[in-house]
């Protein structure tokens, strides 16, 4: 991937950008001079994302957009080539969490999570994929969970739709390496943000969305012979 110097001709697309992880790394890739792109499930939390990055000097544009809708990823795909150009790099981190025990989980809930966490995933890479084939390079990087490595009680349709990114990941990495196009997954520990309460868990002692946007500048920078296919990111301290 790119110097800091020539950032400017890259394109990236972050889902599920209007807050949290999601706006962190948009705001990151566009400090460093790309064109950014993000989607979010409202207008109004577009808006509310474009307000934020442009008044922090980022120039990006922003729809809403469903990531469990095939049509509706090929939309804003199509949009961000006929204003931008080509995508370069994508970010999968739009992502929800239902948390209840496995046999007290509804249809619906199952059928959301996995949709959105895994699925969503899956159809923006397969849109993205081809144009940076054609470009002969590209970065994927999904934004996980250590909750896609570990398990606990109350989280199968998380822990289920992580473990299934990583080898979504895992597969297209082998796939598209050839190619050009570098395939990376982050699995962060505890982060703050709206997502989820971490009820009894001291924020000043978790990660921050900051460190996450940090993980996915390095991985854009890496030289072009080699790429980091797993980052897991911790706290110093548990919370």
């Amino acid at each position: 991937m790119p110097a800091a110097a020539t950032f400017a001709q890259e394109i990236a697309i972050v889902t599920g950008g209007s807050r949290g992880i999601g706006l962190a790394i948009a705001r990151r890739l566009g400090r460093l001079g790309a064109r950014v792109a993000l989607c979010a499930r409202s207008q109004s939390s577009v808006e509310a994302a474009l307000g934020a990055l442009r008044a922090d000097g980022v120039q990006a544009l922003g729809m809403p957009a469903d990531v469990t809708s095939a049509e509706a990823v090929r939309s804003f795909v199509e949009r961000v080539r006929q204003s931008l150009g080509g995508v370069s790099i994508l970010v999968n981190n739009a992502g929800i969490g239902v948390f209840r025990p496995a046999l007290e989980l509804e249809e619906a809930d199952w059928d959301r999570v996995l949709d959105t966490n895994l699925k969503g995933a899956w159809l923006a890479s397969r849109v993205v994929a081809p144009i940076m084939v054609a470009a002969g390079r590209g970065h994927i990087i999904h934004i996980a969970s250590l909750a896609g490595k570990n398990t606990f009680a109350g989280g199968a349709a998380y822990c289920a739709s992580k473990w299934g990114l990583r080898g979504l990941a895992g597969c297209m990495a082998e796939e598209l390496r050839g190619r050009g196009i570098r395939v990376s997954t982050i699995f962060p520990g505890t982060v703050h943000t709206e997502f989820s309460p971490h009820a009894g868990k001291d924020p000043l002692r978790m990660l921050q969305p900051e460190d996450v946007a940090h993980v996915v500048e390095m991985l854009v920078r890496q030289s072009p012979q080699s790429f980091v296919s797993e980052v897991d990111l911790r706290p110093a301290q548990k919370p």
